[in-house]
């Protein structure tokens, strides 16, 4: 290109630089002016007049998941809060109350509490009827937990059956386990006395001299522990039902098949797998035993004889509301409540290592 071309060139594109140039300038003064304009305005405006609040930032929403989570912590809350007092109230504060009292020499009839520190524990040690009673909850503990086992086992496996008549004894046999433990002490109590029911017919089957069931010491504590196990074989009987429904007979089919007879599916199929039935019983049994107050009250009253029925439980409420040591008593109860509690902890963790995990 040659300087003449250059030359025409700038000389057409200066004519368009001058026209934006003067655009660009046009738009600043505008500008300025608007300005001016906006701040004269101000200015003018009346003082006790107020420009309107800028809007806040919107608030950002929370999710979704959180308002749902919220929502149902709320209705558990509202639900369970009824509950949790009366557990509160009625359970916690009570042991929080007999811990306390265990370390006092608490009588309401001779003020004032004292602190005593060990002095109820070491008591128990030396204690006869403690140890009577300890002896004797034991005894009837165990008594309870096998036979209640072992015979709700039996009745289960032979109630195992979809008639109608299977399913009426299965009502007839869980009666017990709803009924006052009251009523039940009052109805055997007639039964098992000297002149009672049992001893009625056993002399009419010429047995002359039938035993003392509640008279005798050497017999009474075990009427107690047969009529406790009579009480639970409901439950076991009901809990093993569920177990037993719960085993697979594609299982007992293949044992069928492979040529194992009723005993080794018993004891290869049906019994591994009644595990965890065997665990909530045992530990129901366990705790009905250690506690076992209203059929020594209503039946024996601890006797024949000087504790030769009084358990534990027993002891704490004669103790207490007859004798008014509640700091003695709430030693014992505090006792009771660690062997409780330590026993039902090993059982359970025994027992659960031998439940079959599908």
């Amino acid at each position: 290109m040659t300087d003449i071309d250059h030359a025409a060139l700038a000389a057409s594109s200066a004519p368009m630089e001058q026209a934006n140039s003067a655009r660009a300038n046009s738009a600043q003064a505008n500008k300025a002016q608007t300005t001016r304009a906006a701040t004269a305005r101000a200015a003018a405006a009346p003082s006790g007049v107020r420009r309107p609040p800028a809007e806040p930032p919107r608030r950002r929403r929370p999710p979704a998941w959180r308002y749902r989570t919220g929502q149902s912590l709320g209705r558990f809350a509202l639900f369970a809060l009824p509950g949790l007092l009366a557990y509160v109230l009625f359970v916690l504060v009570p042991i929080g109350m007999t811990a306390y009292y265990s370390f006092t020499n608490r009588n309401p009839f001779n003020p004032p509490t004292r602190w005593v520190g060990l002095r109820n524990y070491a008591d128990l040690l030396g204690d006869p009827e403690f140890h009577q009673a300890l002896a004797n909850t034991v005894v009837i503990t165990v008594i309870v937990t096998l036979l209640a086992n072992a015979g709700g086992l039996l009745i289960a496996m032979l109630l195992d059956r979809p008639t109608k008549l299977y399913l009426a004894l299965r009502g007839v046999f869980f009666t017990p386990v709803v009924l006052s433990s009251v009523v039940i002490s009052v109805i055997w109590q007639a039964v098992l006395t000297d002149e009672g029911l049992l001893n009625s017919v056993l002399r009419g089957l010429g047995v002359a001299d039938p035993p003392g069931w509640l008279s005798d010491p050497e017999i009474a504590l075990y009427s107690i522990a047969w009529i406790l196990t009579w009480q639970m074989l409901g439950f076991c009987v009901v809990v093993y039902l569920a177990g037993l429904q719960g085993v697979p007979r594609e299982l007992r089919e293949a044992a069928a098949i492979d040529g194992c007879g009723p005993l080794a599916r018993f004891r290869n199929v049906t019994w591994p797998m009644l595990a965890p039935a065997l665990t909530i019983n045992t530990v129901m049994l366990l705790i009905t035993g250690f506690k076992a107050y209203d059929q020594i009250q209503v039946i024996t009253n601890g006797g024949p004889g000087t504790g030769t029925t009084a358990t534990m439980a027993f002891q704490v409420v004669q103790t207490a509301f007859t004798g008014n040591h509640i700091g003695y008593s709430s030693a014992m109860a505090a006792v009771m409540l660690a062997l409780v509690g330590t026993v039902s902890v090993i059982v359970l963790r025994v027992l659960q290592r031998r439940e079959v995990t599908r």
